[in-house]
C-alpha cells in the first residue's frame, strides 16, 4: 500500500523536523514548507494526499492560508494544528474548510493525534471522491436512460402517426358514411395516444405529462377534425396546470376524445353550440374533468351509435380508478370524471 504523502506547513523548523521524523516512523512521507508561498508552490506541483498546517505562520495565519486555498479549487484535505487554547480558532478552521484540527502539545500524544487525524482526513477525502464518482455515474446512467426513453417515445409517436395516416388513406377510398365515421373516430383515438408520446420527447419530461398542454393540443386537433366532418360546435376549454403519469394520461386522453366526439355528434343535431372541457383540482390529490354542452341532452334516451365509445370510456376509467358521472343539465349534458393525481 503506498505511503501517505503529507505537506507539513509550519514556520518552526525544529518542530517540523521532529514531526517529519516521528511521522516517518509511522509510515508517512512528510515534506516541510516553512511559509505559505512555499506551500502553495509545492501544492501546485502536486503529489500530496493531505496537508497539515500550523495556526501561526509568521507572515500570516493558517486561516488566511485556508482562505487562499479555497479560491484555488479542489485540493488535498487539511488538518489544522493550533497551540491556541481558544476553541474559536478550531471552529473557524473547520468553517474555513479544514477536515480536522489537532491541539499542538509537547507530549507524544500530539504525534499520535496528528497521525490519526491525517489518516482520517485521507480516508474521508477518498470516500467523498468515491461518492462523487458514483453520483456522476448515476447521473450519466440516468441521462442515457432519459435519452433512450425520449428516442422510444419519438419512435412510438412516429409509428402511431404512420398508422393514423394509413387509417386516413383507407377512409378516403370508402363511400359508406358509417364506415368513414368509424375510421375517423379510430384516427382520433390514435392521435390521443400518439400525442402523449410526442409531448414526452419534445418536452424532455420523463414519466410526467403536463395535462393543460397535452389536452389543449388534443382538443385543438379534435375540434378541427370534427368541424372538418361537418359538425359545427364551438369547443371551449379551461384547463388547470396539473400533471399526470404516462399511462393515466393516455387513458384520460382517450376518454376526453370519446366524450368530446359524442358531444360534437349528438348534442346539437340541428344547430351550433358550445362544448366545454374543464379541468381543475377538486381536493388534494384528486382532479375533476368535466365535458359539458347546452344541447338536447340524453336523459332517458337510448344511447346513439354502436355503444363502443361508452364501453371504451368505462374501460379506461376503470384502468385509472376514476369515477364517471353523467348529469342532466337544463339544457344539455355534463359528464364529470373524478381521478387521482400523482402524490
Amino acid at each position: 500500500m503506498p505511503k501517505t504523502r503529507v505537506l507539513y506547513i509550519d514556520d518552526d523548523d525544529a518542530l517540523a523536523r521532529l514531526v517529519q521524523k516521528k511521522l516517518g516512523r509511522l509510515g508517512f512521507v512528510v515534506e516541510h514548507a516553512s511559509s505559505p508561498e512555499q506551500a502553495l508552490t509545492r501544492l501546485e506541483e502536486g503529489g500530496f494526499d493531505v496537508l497539515a498546517l500550523d495556526h501561526y505562520l509568521g507572515a500570516g495565519t493558517g486561516l488566511e492560508f485556508l482562505a487562499r486555498l479555497a479560491t484555488r479549487g479542489a485540493g488535498p484535505p487539511a488538518v489544522y494544528v493550533t497551540g491556541s487554547s481558544e476553541m474559536s480558532v478550531a471552529v473557524a478552521a473547520l468553517k474555513a474548510g479544514a477536515s480536522d484540527f489537532v491541539p499542538k502539545t509537547i507530549g507524544d500524544d500530539f504525534i499520535a493525534l496528528l497521525a490519526s487525524a491525517l489518516d482520517q482526513a485521507v480516508a474521508k477525502a477518498r470516500l467523498v471522491a468515491e461518492k462523487e464518482a458514483a453520483e456522476a455515474q448515476v447521473r450519466a446512467a440516468r441521462d442515457r436512460a432519459e435519452l433512450l426513453l425520449a428516442e422510444v417515445n419519438h419512435r412510438v409517436a412516429n409509428s402511431l402517426a404512420m398508422v393514423s395516416a394509413l387509417v386516413n388513406l383507407q377512409a378516403n377510398v370508402l363511400t359508406d358514411k358509417g364506415a368513414k365515421d368509424a375510421l375517423a373516430e379510430t384516427q382520433a383515438r390514435i392521435f390521443a395516444i400518439a400525442s402523449v408520446h410526442k409531448r414526452l420527447y419534445t418536452s424532455g419530461s420523463v414519466g410526467i405529462v403536463e395535462l393543460d398542454g397535452y389536452l389543449g393540443g388534443l382538443l385543438e386537433n379534435l375540434g378541427g377534425s370534427m368541424r372538418g366532418q361537418g359538425h359545427g360546435a364551438n369547443l371551449i376549454s379551461d384547463l388547470a396546470p396539473l400533471t399526470l403519469g404516462i399511462d393515466a394520461t393516455i387513458n384520460l386522453g382517450v376518454i376526453v376524445t370519446e366524450l368530446v366526439t359524442n358531444a360534437f355528434k349528438y348534442a346539437y343535431p340541428d344547430k351550433s353550440g358550445d362544448v366545454r372541457v374543464l379541468l381543475r383540482e377538486d381536493s388534494p390529490g384528486r382532479a375533476l374533468l368535466t365535458v359539458e354542452d347546452d344541447g338536447v341532452g340524453n336523459a332517458g334516451k337510448v344511447i346513439k351509435g354502436t355503444g363502443l365509445g361508452t364501453r371504451i370510456i368505462k374501460a379506461m376509467a376503470r384502468s385509472i380508478d376514476a369515477d364517471v358521472v353523467y348529469h342532466a343539465r337544463d339544457p344539455g349534458t355534463a359528464v364529470v370524471l373524478s381521478f387521482a393525481l400523482p402524490q
